[in-house]
């Protein structure tokens, strides 16, 4: 296991504070803000410790102000509903005495049903695609400064882009993009922690996919951006220690905010989660100051 999963799996142990309340840490890596999906994938964990006997199946986040790093976050769970096939649970992230995230969870207990999906799509296995050693290799001297900052990083999920055209071809492109993405090591078995994993990895891409219509990366300094809302429904079972297809595009941007979709599947072709993301994407040089 390598060392940054070995943390993020840490990171995702919050402590137990009291019944219903629990207090998660942030990585300390210089970042000015936390994670996105660190929140998202701590507050599942919350949510997660407070229903028996079944799995989520669907949560919806709203990302309210920026998280501070720097100090540690509370999530409050709130045990709405637990039903006969169904659980339903709202989560709160609390710093600085205000609230910085709230999502809403759902649970279902495991049963039989109608089954079909779509295909997934047709693309080169992760094996046929350079590594990140080779990525960084073959091409690190050639990428922007901030997209060579972020690629040089030791990461818990590694990812395998399908094309890297944009990254070596400036200018615009479709807003559509497939990566593979898996788990550096072995997690186990438990379902809860592949879920949180995952919810974790889901925030890495989703709003880059935006940019690429308009040939800007996401850590281009001259833009604002910011995830608004967050949504993931999990459709079946999966390991995010194996490799995940990560099919992504972004059916439309304006008014400063862009909306993003995405559709995971495994090398198997099984349809195993869908996303959605609406984020933040301004000029700096237009900012509304007011």
């Amino acid at each position: 296991m390598s060392r940054a999963l070995d943390e993020l799996l840490s990171i995702l142990d919050i402590e137990r504070l009291e019944v219903n309340l629990y207090r998660g840490l942030s990585p300390q890596v210089g970042w000015q803000r936390v994670f996105g999906g660190q929140v998202i994938g701590q507050a599942l964990v919350a949510a997660n410790r407070t229903v028996t006997g079944r799995n989520p199946h669907s949560l919806h986040a709203y990302f309210l102000r920026a998280g501070d790093p720097s100090v540690p976050i509370i999530y409050e769970v709130d045990r709405i509903r637990d039903g006969g096939s169904f659980s339903t649970r709202r989560v709160v992230a609390i710093q600085h005495g205000q609230a910085i995230f709230s999502m809403a969870a759902s649970f279902h207990r495991e049963e039989p049903g109608l089954h079909h999906q779509i295909k997934m799509p047709d693309v080169p296995s992760p094996e046929s695609l350079p590594s990140e050693a080779e990525l960084k290799a073959r091409f690190m001297e050639r990428m922007p400064p901030q997209v060579r900052a972020y690629w040089e990083r030791e990461r818990p999920i590694e990812i395998r882009p399908v094309d890297l055209s944009r990254y070596l071809e400036p200018g615009n492109h479709a807003p559509t993009q497939q990566v593979w993405i898996r788990a550096t090591g072995r997690l186990g078995d438990d379902l809860a922690l592949h879920q949180c994993v995952l919810a974790y990895a889901s925030d890495f891409t989703l709003l880059d996919t935006a940019l690429i219509a308009h040939g800007r990366f996401v850590f281009d300094p001259s833009l604002m951006l910011a995830s608004l809302d967050h949504a993931i429904w999990f459709h079946r079972k999966f390991r995010a220690d194996e490799w995940l297809l990560y099919a992504q595009d972004s059916p439309s941007s304006s008014g400063g905010r862009a909306f993003c979709r995405g559709t995971l599947f495994t090398r198997s072709g099984e349809l195993v989660a869908s996303t959605a993301q609406e984020g933040l994407v301004r000029e700096r040089s237009l900012r509304n100051t007011a």
